[in-house]
């Protein structure tokens, strides 16, 4: 691997419109500091920055709607965003402001050297103008209808549902965003970036990017197969960065090309604060540099910011990677400050403790399609995964060391299980580095996940509470193990849960505070003889019902356990024609069911497919075999089809309650499972239901009906569907 000292992160520098929102700190906010905390730990220079975007047409329309100025608009939710970010435990080295005075001197020096060196040029444009509100309107003051894929509602600069960059005329049936009358198109001088002119180089620049996710590659090489054009980077506006050509000062620096630069300026005022030389992290091959961002912002960063640092300054370090994230949405529907479509990240740190968001939004996060936010999602994930697994198995460990110890117990000689578990921990933190290294922070967290699993199988296995009666060494060995293995998951995941991972090491007698924390450490054995504090929980239990009295319809689904199963292998029942005997992988077990599939699918049919598991359902003997609960399928004038899923064994189904008390077969059938078809809002299973949770996209999904609302059974990949068609309101068992 190439030696990599230090590392430069820029960050999309959110519009200062309105309070940043949960869409944002999955797609670019919290990516790139557990990315940080990460290369901190593993003993190299970083260097983040960004800041509020203060310019642009999004604060201006703000600022109307609210009766305040452009500049007082954008330092309200400046100050906003900073501390929520902050209470999140995001750490910039600098989080700054487009209206600082060294950002507008920065930017206006590239844009007069790129003027001078004639990268940039003067042209005339047509620009639409409101004659019924007397003013050209920028890009963004214009909506319409997007020519590629037909979003309504579209600003004229970019479409957020599928990406494309836009020139205001060639929006379908444009209209004033104020007013609501039809503009018309005028000509105007403006300045323009001669983009075309870069085509080569930045065709070079892509030839080794290989290992970039294929959305932001494929994005990229599809513009510059297209060919460059030249873009215009001016504009007839009141409020923004004046242009420094002489006659030009009333025209003001298009937004888009002067954000970017904020990555420059900003590192320049961090070295001007820090009394550091700036350029270590500009010019010296071996600091790469990492942008974070959502979709609709790759090619500002992979081709425009590219150009602009070519012509500006060829000793400058160009973007090594650019991770761009997909979108994280709401029920299918984008979020979106200036539609009102938010969850507000202020609104959920009250509601949540700030690792708890971090864990859920990390566990669905947007790296290479778009998610879904849920608040039934963010709750179940919250007390099966983040309470039921990693902060059951650190509590179990802890107490128990604690109450019978009070100390790290000395280990004896390890037996062939003990040492099993250490490989399977050094294999565990080499493979979450690879993915931090790599930017692929969900593999990371399952890994960190299985590691936890694993600590519980061991636990379980050896049974310290039996073995502290009759071999105490025996169960200081065990202890010892089980401590090795909080302690590297107090170290590995620290760049995702910081402040539960700084409690958990005090608990260990180990410096609490990350920043003093090494990456190597995760492997380093625990001090024999080490005092150990009384450990709490470090994770609390969420009631949906408390937090959201008014979707108390889905409480009854917390009575059911279900989980996403791998069929491993398919056997016939030794006395029964139509039963098979599966073998299903359910992440941390595997289980034997009983099911009558035998006359709709043959045995190669099923090997490999993901299905859907009751795992709370009554143990019951079919023909002289257990069968340890069921896996559901879609019934329907005889054609039976499985229900199918795409995401991980063992993973819970959303809005169903790991660990949730037995129920018999004949309470299962109490529950109204159909197949049904998504609409906007509302599910089509023989009737139209409202939705209550759950994507709606899918063209066919399977459903839980209860009180005339629906909520759509989906895992982390989306809706689980039948594996063959059948009809909707077709029932699920």
């Amino acid at each position: 691997m190439h030696f990599m000292k230090r590392v430069l992160i820029g960050v999309a520098w959110p519009y200062a419109n309105g309070p940043i929102h949960i869409g944002q700190v999955g797609g670019c906010y919290l990516p790139p500091d557990i990315f940080r905390k990460y290369n901190k730990m593993k003993g190299r220079e970083v260097l983040m920055v960004s800041g509020s975007d203060q310019h642009g047409t999004p604060i201006t329309v703000q600022a109307e709607k609210e009766g305040m100025s452009p500049g007082e608009l954008a330092e309200k939710y400046h100050t906003i965003n900073k501390k929520a970010i902050e209470d999140l435990g995001v750490e910039f080295d600098l989080f700054t402001y487009t209206m600082h005075p060294r950002h507008k001197e920065v930017a206006q020096d590239i844009f007069k050297t790129l003027y001078d060196k004639e990268h940039i040029y003067m042209d005339v444009m047509e620009i639409f103008h409101c004659s019924h509100c007397t003013r050209f309107l920028p890009d963004r003051y214009v909506t319409g209808t997007c020519p590629r894929c037909g979003a309504e509602d579209v600003k004229g600069d970019q479409c957020d549902e599928c990406g494309l960059l836009l020139d205001p005329q060639d929006l379908h049936g444009p209209k004033c965003m104020i007013c609501g009358s039809e503009p018309e198109l005028r000509e105007s001088e403006h300045f323009f970036l001669r983009l075309s002119g870069f085509q080569k180089k930045l065709e070079d620049y892509l030839e080794d990017k290989d290992f970039w996710k294929s959305n932001v590659l494929n994005f990229t090489r599809g513009w510059l197969k297209e060919g460059l054009k030249d873009r215009p980077i001016s504009r007839d506006m009141k409020w923004g960065i004046p242009v420094p050509i002489d006659g030009y000062q009333d025209k003001k620096i298009y937004v888009w090309f002067e954000a970017v630069i904020g990555y420059y300026s900003t590192s320049i005022q961090w070295g001007e604060r820090n009394q550091r030389d700036w350029r270590e992290f500009w010019k010296d091959p071996d600091c790469r540099h990492y942008y974070f961002l959502g979709k609709d912002n790759i090619p500002f960063h992979t081709i425009i910011w590219p150009a602009i640092l070519m012509g500006y300054d060829e000793e400058l370090n160009l973007p090594y990677n650019v991770p761009g994230n997909q979108y994280m949405k709401f029920q299918g529907k984008q979020f979106s400050t200036s539609r009102g479509l938010v969850v507000s990240l202020p609104d959920v740190l009250e509601m949540f403790d700030a690792d708890a968001v971090r864990y859920y939004v990390s566990s669905v996060m947007p790296e290479l399609r778009d998610t879904n936010f849920s608040w039934e999602d963010m709750v179940d994930k919250n007390n099966s995964e983040l309470v039921g697994n990693l902060g059951n198995f650190i509590h179990r460990v802890l107490s128990f060391t604690f109450q019978n110890f009070g100390e790290v117990p000395i280990p004896g000689e390890m037996d062939e299980m003990d040492r099993s578990v250490l490989d399977f921990i050094e294999m565990t933190v080499e493979k979450v580095s690879d993915c931090l290294e790599e930017c692929r922070f969900k593999d990371g967290l399952r890994s960190i996940l299985e590691l936890s699993r694993e600590g519980n199988r061991y636990f379980n296995d050896r049974a310290p509470w039996v073995e502290v009666k009759k071999d105490r060494d025996r169960c200081g060995t065990t202890l010892n193990v089980s401590l090795r293995i909080v302690k590297a998951l107090s170290v590995i995941a620290t760049p995702y849960l910081p402040n539960s991972m700084d409690e958990l090491s005090g608990y260990l007698g180990l410096d609490s505070d990350w920043h003093n924390r090494t990456w190597d450490q995760a492997l380093e054995p625990l001090h024999e003889g080490t005092h150990l504090e009384e450990p709490k929980p470090l994770y609390k239990h969420m009631d949906m019902d408390e937090l959201f009295p008014e979707k108390r319809v889905l409480s009854s689904l917390k009575q059911l356990d279900l989980r996403v199963g791998k069929i491993m292998d398919v056997k016939d029942h030794p006395d029964a024609d139509k039963l098979y005997l599966f073998t299903v992988d359910l992440g941390d077990e595997k289980r034997t069911l009983v099911a009558g599939l035998k006359p709709y699918y043959d045995k190669e049919e099923l090997m490999g497919k993901k299905g859907v598991v009751v795992a709370n359902l009554e143990p019951a003997k079919l023909r002289g075999i257990e069968s340890q609960g069921m896996i559901l399928a879609a019934e329907n004038e005889g054609t039976v089809s499985l229900v199918i899923s795409h995401g991980e064994p063992g993973t819970n189904i959303k809005g169903t309650q790991r660990g949730a008390g037995m129920i018999s077969f004949k309470d299962f059938l109490k529950y109204e499972l159909v197949v049904g078809e998504g609409a906007d809002g509302t599910v089509k299973a023989g009737g139209t239901y409202e939705t209550v949770g759950g994507d709606v996209r899918a063209q066919s999904l399977v459903a839980y009906l209860q009180d005339e609302k629906a909520f759509v059974l989906e895992d982390d990949t989306g809706p689980v569907y039948p594996h063959k068609p059948v009809p909707p309101g077709s029932k699920v068992r």
